[in-house]
């Protein structure tokens, strides 16, 4: 359909026309992000809103010049061919598809944001590479937010009809006067654009980061409303490398902090089974009897069994996971080394000579696996743990049953646990096992069978943990019938905590909240400690409590060691968030940026900072000697206590 009322007009001011109409949509972009997202940004006033929409612009110039360098070129190189009419049809159609890719990568941040609370950055090719169903995955993304899609056909429709309201002018004759003046144009467009890619000019003037969104927000969340999703993954697409730091000479540093773990006692080591239990996606506020104080303490959770192996086991009153994506989950589970902002077995140092559980168990005669119901592959998870020192993969290509997949990401979480406990009853005691569910991720679909059989709850998800719950226990009534059952130390953790219906989840702890269980039928191991525990003390603390007798290197602590200097530290997106005793303080990598309490502030909504300059004083230095620790020992490649 033709527009009417087309303007013939000026090349350049098409061009500056056609660029203000990506800006007013990637602003429309950020309001839908903010719709979409509302509830885990709190208290942020119209004012506030406003300014952040403003900071926004400056990030949006920057990504939309990335995106459109070609385009612009095309049209501004000094030549009259560029007034041709199938000249600008092709242009038309290049600026429109790389602009709608633009558009749809903000577009799948509307949904994927509240599962990981970072925009997409460059490294999520990688984190997905090596599924073989991204098809079947990208389906399904489509149909569970087909409402998104109608918008975004919508919004690309729209788009269309503007880019046609006006079309340039015909050439000039092209005269020397001429091509010097549209040369000198080249030049002038080239400098803003090189100006606005790097979000300023002037000497001492560096490009802008992710971290220059921190200009225009009162708390580092709400840097996720100034940024836009093509300009994360542009300025991560290169690998990111820690800087050394040296804040404390070596033997203050490692007084304040070591991870070098040294035998406890000379206790004989205890030959026990250990049985990681890695669940996708079970957030603490799932599990009723780690929240009885909820819903006016009538809150029972979706987690039955889980509730009974808390009840019977070990655990801890804050236990947080070190990352908010399944692949950040592994090496903070069985090496003791946490993601950093970026995925450690995506990042560059993930070739590093490590240590993990399984090599030092190995080490003793244990046999050493790892189960994951999804095609080998997924995840990358067979290549890390072949890095980890696991000698044996049990994936879907080794199950073989395909009858029993959910057809999206691999073999339902029941059949493959009751796989589990016969594989692992053919093993030689003592052995070592890392199972990582998959039913409860979404698109959060259950057998047919079990459909209707678990309660709905608020969230998709929580349905879908009752039929892995499920599993639970049918696995550990088939594991309590063989030999090696009562020999065996249970581990039952997330890979990561997931969306929150309950306010006192809607914060940063809440984002980062886990179960964190250790069940031991054939002992006495039960109670719940005080204490804040964390993926990466899983390692130390399993290790120390079978009296483990050599040095390793871990940055966990344990979590059955007295004392209470322990601390827990998650990096999702540039910031550190640093729990210590009832305190939780926020640090931008440079500066302290916020400190609460916890235990009178569930809500983080009181920032007192300036009224306990001590606290954060304290809690700022162990933040530091853990960024020494673990920026040089990175960089030097010593992450093992050798």
């Amino acid at each position: 359909m033709k527009i009417k009322n087309t303007k013939t007009v000026n090349i350049y001011l098409a061009l500056a026309y056609r660029f203000f109409i990506v800006l007013v949509l990637y602003t429309l972009c950020r309001l839908g992000f903010y719709a979409f997202n509302h509830s885990l940004f709190q208290s942020i006033s119209l004012p506030k809103y406003l300014y952040i929409l403003y900071g926004g612009v400056k990030f949006d110039v920057s990504a939309l010049l990335y995106i459109n360098l070609i385009f612009i070129l095309l049209n501004v190189i000094p030549f009259p061919f560029r007034y041709k009419e199938g000249y600008q049809k092709f242009c038309k159609w290049l600026f429109i598809i790389t602009n709608s890719i633009g558009i749809l990568a903000n577009f799948a941040d509307f949904a994927y944001f509240k599962y990981t609370l970072k925009r997409t950055t460059g490294t999520v090719y990688d984190q997905f590479k090596n599924e073989q169903n991204k098809l079947k995955l990208f389906g399904d993304f489509l149909v569970d937010y087909w409402y998104l899609v109608i918008i975004f056909a919508v919004l690309i429709w729209l788009f269309v009809k503007l880019y046609d309201l006006v079309k340039v002018n015909k050439a000039p004759r092209f005269t020397w006067p001429i091509y010097l003046l549209h040369t000198a144009l080249l030049f002038i467009i080239a400098l803003a654009c090189l100006t606005g890619i790097r979000g300023g000019w002037g000497f001492g003037t560096r490009p802008i980061t992710l971290s220059n969104a921190g200009e225009f927000v009162d708390t580092p969340d709400q840097m996720n409303l100034v940024l836009n999703t093509p300009f994360s993954i542009f300025r991560t697409l290169t690998a990111s490398t820690l800087k050394p730091v040296h804040y404390y000479d070596e033997q203050t540093l490692n007084t304040i902090y070591n991870p070098i773990h040294l035998p406890a006692d000379t206790g004989k080591f205890k030959p026990l089974n250990v049985v990681f239990l890695i669940i996708e996606s079970l957030g603490k506020e799932h599990v009723g009897s780690l929240n009885t104080d909820l819903d006016g303490g009538k809150y029972k959770g979706y987690t039955p069994f889980i509730d009974s192996l808390v009840s019977q086991g070990y655990t801890f009153t804050h236990t947080y996971a070190n990352g908010r994506k399944s692949i950040d989950a592994l090496p903070s589970v069985i090496t003791g080394i946490p993601s950093i902002r970026e995925p450690f077995i995506l990042s560059i140092y993930s070739g590093n000579k490590t240590t993990s559980i399984a090599k030092l168990l190995g080490d003793k005669g244990y046999e050493t696996a790892f189960f994951h119901g999804a095609p080998n592959g997924s995840m990358g998870f067979s290549s890390y743990t072949h890095l980890a020192g696991i000698k044996h993969y049990f994936g879907q290509n080794e199950y073989k049953n395909t009858g029993d997949s959910d057809g999206t990401w691999g073999i339902w979480d029941d059949p493959f646990m009751q796989y589990m406990a016969q594989t692992m009853n053919t093993f030689k005691q003592p052995f070592f096992s890392s199972f990582f569910s998959l039913s409860s991720h979404h698109p959060f679909r259950l057998p047919d069978e079990y459909v209707g059989k678990f309660p709905k709850g608020h969230l998709p998800v929580q349905e879908v943990l009752g039929y892995t719950d499920m599993a639970l226990r049918n696995f550990f009534k088939t594991a309590s019938t063989m030999p090696w059952y009562k020999n065996t130390l249970f581990v039952l953790c997330a890979d990561h905590a997931t969306v929150s219906y309950f306010p006192e989840y809607q914060t940063t702890p809440g984002y980062f909240s886990i179960p964190i269980v250790l069940y031991y039928p054939g002992g006495n191991l039960k109670g719940k400690a005080e204490k804040i525990v964390q993926q990466i003390d899983i390692m130390p603390t399993v290790l120390n409590y079978l009296h483990y007798d050599k040095p390793y290197f871990a940055l966990g602590f344990d979590a059955f060691k007295e004392g209470n200097d322990n601390f827990a530290v998650n990096n999702n997106d540039g910031t550190f968030s640093f729990y210590q005793d009832d305190y939780l303080l926020v640090n931008d990598g440079k500066l302290n940026i916020a400190l609460y309490n916890l235990k009178t502030d569930r809500l983080t909504k009181n920032n007192i900072l300036e009224k306990e300059p001590l606290i954060a004083d304290k809690m700022e230095k162990y933040l530091k000697a853990f960024i020494q620790q673990y920026n040089n020992r990175m960089i030097e490649n010593k992450l093992t206590a050798n």
